[in-house]
């Protein structure tokens, strides 16, 4: 049914709804809305324990998160609700049971926060940022960790790859990205990598959502060397900043940290070159590669 004037659509109502809570766990995720969409059922946790046939107290503990759900709960709450998205509690679910397989941080950020972005900040000083990598160029920086596995680099290449899928959906976010100049010239696999991955961010670099600008190597500005950043702005949560380290990195809407990323931001892109000059710098890094070819 057609939305009217003033009003969403299903599909976009059902999308704002599940774009809020960036800080939740998936299983408290899952919890939040299998009770949200019972309630506007009007159910109560024993009415619903009965179309699913299942126990109240089972639905009480999965709503508050101290209970993980199993699949065949999930995939029977799809078939009851039969939400826009008919699949949404079983990937929910799935998404529950791969939560061991990384730093909570880490996945918190690919799981909730940057897939819901409207605008994302970035800060690179050493990489192509991971959003814009090729295949290529990603899959030469994870074999370049000591003690990974072929089957493991392929894993993150396609864990990278996925990512870059918010770039397809229909409202991508804003993105403003700062890059240091010297990522143009440090070798990641060898020249014909390099000047497929530089030629690859000049196509990125035209799109409309998309401003990237170098940082000269002789920027007098040293916020930028302590880590590497991205700060992400919602539609309906705080702003919420990751900033890289050596070890474990840290997420977090934290009020003081959130201002003292964005004032680092502030001061890195005040020394930047302008998009225009920037798009330069990375063609004439592409072809000085494409020579060592």
């Amino acid at each position: 049914m057609k939305a009217s004037a003033g009003q969403l659509s299903p599909h976009d109502a059902f999308a704002r709804r599940v774009a809020v809570g960036p800080r939740m766990s998936p299983a408290e995720r899952f919890g939040r809305e299998l009770a949200r969409c019972r309630k506007e059922r009007g159910l109560s946790q024993r009415r619903l324990a009965d179309r699913l046939s299942c126990s109240p107290s089972l639905v009480g503990h999965i709503e508050t998160g101290s209970r993980n759900p199993q699949l065949d709960f999930a995939e029977a709450c799809d078939q009851f609700f039969e939400l826009p998205e008919k699949d949404y509690f079983s990937r929910l679910c799935c998404r529950i049971r791969q939560s061991p397989s990384g730093p909570g941080w880490y996945l918190r950020w690919l799981d909730e926060i940057e897939p819901n972005a409207t605008i994302l900040r970035t800060w690179d000083p050493l990489l192509i940022p991971g959003l814009f990598q090729t295949e290529r160029y990603a899959r030469a920086v994870f074999r370049g960790h000591l003690g990974t596995s072929e089957p493991e680099v392929e894993d993150q290449v396609s864990a990278r790859m996925e990512r870059q899928l918010i770039f397809t959906r229909d409202n991508p976010p804003t993105l403003w990205v700062l890059i240091d100049e010297w990522i143009l010239q440090r070798r990641i696999g060898g020249p014909h990598v390099m000047a497929d991955q530089l030629n690859h961010l000049t196509t990125v670099a035209t799109h409309h959502n998309v401003t990237i600008q170098i940082v000269p190597a002789d920027n007098p500005c040293t916020d930028g060397l302590m880590s590497g950043f991205v700060i992400a702005e919602l539609a309906e949560a705080p702003t919420t900043v990751s900033v890289e380290s050596a070890g474990k990195g840290e997420v977090s809407a934290e009020l003081d940290l959130v201002s003292l990323i964005w004032d680092r931001y502030d001061r890195l892109r005040a020394e930047a070159y302008r998009p225009g000059e920037s798009l330069e710098k990375i063609k004439e890094a592409a072809e000085r590669w494409s020579q060592k070819t």
